[in-house]
C-alpha cells in the first residue's frame, strides 16, 4: 500500500513527537508560602546550632538524598506576588510591571510564563493551590484556574487550625491530619487521573499552611515539637524567650506538615510507576512571616529559601554550593520540558547543576545573586509610598542598598512609638495595626510590648526603625547578619566595590529604580492607594 506523502510526513512528524513525549520528564513543582530554608535536610550543612536541628521533614529529606540540595538557593523578593512573577516569568521581579509589587498588584498579559509554555510544548499541566497572588487575576501566570485541580478541598492550607478543630471535636491527632491530608491525595489522584499516557505533565502543588497564621501550641500538639529544645538554637535575630520559642515551634510544625504533603505526593508517583521518570523540585516563595528580619527583608532569613531536585539524570547525594536565583527555574522548567526560551529574561538555566556528578561549587561563573523589594502592604500611611531596596548577595557579603532611608522599613508604625502605650489592637495575636509589612501574630506583638525593655530594645529597633542608605555584612563572621559594617573604614573598599557592581547590574537590567527621571514605583498605580 501506498501512503500519500503529506499523510507520510504527518505519521512521522506524529511518531517523533510522540518518541520526544516518551523521554521528556514529567515535573512537579511543590512551592510552600512564607517556608524558609527549614528542613532537617539542612542540619548537616548549616554548620551550626539551628532550628534544622529541630524540625522533622523525612519525606523531603529523602528527595535530597536522591537528588541534590542547593545550599545557596534565593528569591529575587522576599514578597509572595513579585517573587513568584519573577521566578515564573525568568524576569526581575522589578521588569514584571504591576507583578513587581503586592498590594495592587495586576497580572501583564505580554509577559510569557514558563507553565503556559510547557502547555504550548506539548506538557498537560495542572495546579492545586496558589500559583500567583495576591494580585488579580489570580494565578493568571497558570492560566488562572481553568487547570485547577481541588475539588477534594483546600483546607490543609490552614492546616493547624483545621487539624486542631478536629481533635477538639474528638479525632485522634492522627486521624485529624490524615483527614487534610487525604484532599493533598486526591487532589493530586484527579490530576494524574486524567493524565493522557502520551503526554508528559507539569503540575504546581502550592499550599499555603506556613504562612500565617496558625494554631497556638499546635506545633507540640500536632507534631510532636517541644518549644524548648529550640533553646540554644532559635536564630540569632530572634530573642531566645519562651513566648518566641512556641511560636517558632508552631511555625516549624507547619513545615513537617508540608513535608508530610510532600510524602502524599511521593507516595502517589511511586504507586502509579511515575517515580523514575519524573523531576520534583522543592521550594519556597521566601523566609518565614511575622518574624523581625525574614519576610520583606533582604537578610538571608528573607530571601533565602530551601531547593530541592530530584529525578532522571540527577545525580543523587549531592550539596551544591552555587548561588542560584529562583528566577532561574523558568529556563530550567523550559529546558526539561524542551520547550523554547522566552525573549527577554534576565535568567539562565541550572540544568547542568542538576546534570552534574558534582559537589560544591560547580558552574564557577555562580558567584552572585539579586534580590529586591518595592511595595509589599505599604510602608507610609501617608501616601503608601514602597520601601525601596536592592541587594546584591556574594559567597562573602551580603550589600544592601537602602533608597528611601527615612521611610519605616516595616511600614508606618501607626499608634505604635517607642514611648506610647501599645493599644490592645496591637497586641492582640491577629494584630494588623501598625508596621503591617510583618505579619500578624504573637512574635510581633511580644517585640512591640517589650520595645522598652532594655534586654531587647535593639532588637525592635533592628526590626522596625528606619536603616542607613547602606548596610553591609560580613558573612563569614556574622551569618545571622546583625552587624552592619557599611560605615566601618576598614571594609570602604568592600562597600565601594559591591555597590558599583550591584548598580551595574541594575542600570543593565533596566531597573526602573535607577533609571533616569521620575521612578515609576513612586506614583500610582504603584504607590498610593491601590487602583481597581
Amino acid at each position: 500500500m501506498r501512503f500519500p506523502l503529506a499523510l507520510l510526513c504527518a505519521l512521522l512528524v506524529a511518531s517523533s513527537l510522540q518518541a520526544a513525549d516518551a523521554k521528556r520528564p514529567n515535573l512537579l513543582f511543590c512551592f510552600a508560602d512564607d517556608w524558609g530554608r527549614y528542613a532537617s535536610a539542612y542540619a548537616a550543612v548549616d554548620g551550626r546550632p539551628g532550628p534544622n536541628d529541630v524540625v522533622r521533614t523525612p519525606n523531603i529529606d529523602a528527595v535530597a538524598k536522591r537528588g541534590v540540595l542547593f545550599r545557596n538557593a534565593f528569591v529575587n523578593a522576599p514578597s509572595c506576588t513579585p517573587c513568584r512573577s519573577s521566578l515564573l516569568t525568568g524576569r526581575y521581579f522589578f521588569r514584571c510591571n504591576r507583578g513587581a509589587i503586592l498590594e495592587g498588584a495586576v497580572w501583564d498579559e505580554s509577559l510569557p510564563t514558563f507553565p503556559l509554555l510547557l502547555r504550548d510544548a506539548g506538557y498537560r499541566i495542572g495546579k492545586a493551590g496558589k500559583v500567583w497572588s495576591p494580585g488579580k487575576p489570580v494565578d493568571q501566570p497558570i492560566g488562572g484556574q481553568q487547570y485547577a485541580y481541588e475539588k477534594a478541598g483546600l483546607a490543609y492550607h490552614k492546616f493547624s487550625d483545621h487539624a486542631t478543630a478536629s481533635v477538639k471535636a474528638g479525632l485522634t491527632v492522627e486521624a485529624a491530619k490524615e483527614k487534610l491530608l487525604a484532599q493533598v491525595r486526591e487532589n493530586f489522584r484527579s490530576f494524574l487521573g486524567a493524565a493522557e499516557a502520551d503526554k508528559p505533565w507539569f503540575f504546581f502543588f502550592g499550599p499555603t499552611n506556613t504562612h500565617r497564621t496558625w494554631a497556638a501550641g499546635s506545633g507540640k500538639a500536632l507534631w510532636g515539637i517541644d518549644p524548648d529544645s529550640l533553646k540554644g538554637k532559635m536564630p540569632g535575630f530572634l530573642p531566645d524567650t519562651p513566648e518566641v520559642r512556641e511560636d517558632f515551634a508552631d511555625y516549624l510544625g507547619e513545615a513537617q506538615a508540608y513535608d508530610a504533603m510532600v510524602g502524599v505526593l511521593m507516595q502517589q508517583l511511586k504507586d502509579a510507576g511515575l517515580l523514575e521518570n519524573t523531576v520534583v523540585m522543592i521550594s519556597g516563595d521566601h523566609g518565614a512571616g511575622g518574624f523581625p528580619h525574614c519576610k520583606c527583608n533582604l537578610y538571608d532569613s528573607g530571601t533565602g529559601v530551601a531547593l530541592i531536585a530530584a529525578g532522571p539524570e540527577v545525580p543523587a547525594g549531592r550539596v551544591v554550593d552555587d548561588l542560584v536565583s529562583m528566577i532561574d527555574l523558568t529556563p530550567t522548567f523550559l529546558e526539561l520540558g524542551g520547550a523554547p526560551l522566552p525573549a527577554g529574561i534576565d535568567a539562565r538555566s541550572f540544568v547542568p547543576l542538576l546534570h552534574s556528578e558534582k559537589s560544591g561549587q560547580i558552574d564557577p561563573a555562580r558567584q552572585w545573586v539579586i534580590t529586591g523589594r518595592e511595595r509589599h502592604v505599604g510602608t507610609a500611611r501617608a501616601g503608601n509610598l514602597p520601601y525601596p531596596q536592592r541587594a546584591l548577595r556574594t559567597r562573602d557579603f551580603l550589600y544592601i542598598r537602602n533608597f528611601a532611608p527615612e521611610r519605616w522599613p516595616m511600614g508606618d508604625p501607626g499608634a505604635v512609638t517607642a514611648d506610647s502605650a501599645p493599644s490592645a489592637e496591637v497586641l492582640s495575636f491577629n494584630t494588623l495595626a501598625g508596621f503591617a509589612d510583618l505579619d500578624a501574630g504573637p512574635m510581633k506583638a511580644w517585640l512591640v510590648e517589650h520595645r522598652n525593655d532594655p534586654q531587647w530594645k535593639g532588637a525592635y529597633e533592628s526590626a522596625f526603625l528606619p536603616r542607613p542608605a547602606e548596610e553591609l555584612y560580613d558573612l563569614r563572621r556574622d551569618p545571622d547578619q546583625l552587624h552592619n559594617l557599611a560605615a566601618d573604614p576598614s571594609f570602604k573598599t568592600a562597600r565601594e566595590a559591591l555597590g558599583a557592581q550591584l548598580m551595574e547590574i541594575l542600570k543593565k537590567s533596566g531597573d526602573p529604580r535607577v533609571a533616569e527621571g521620575p521612578v515609576i514605583f513612586e506614583a500610582p498605580p504603584f504607590a498610593g492607594a491601590p487602583q481597581r
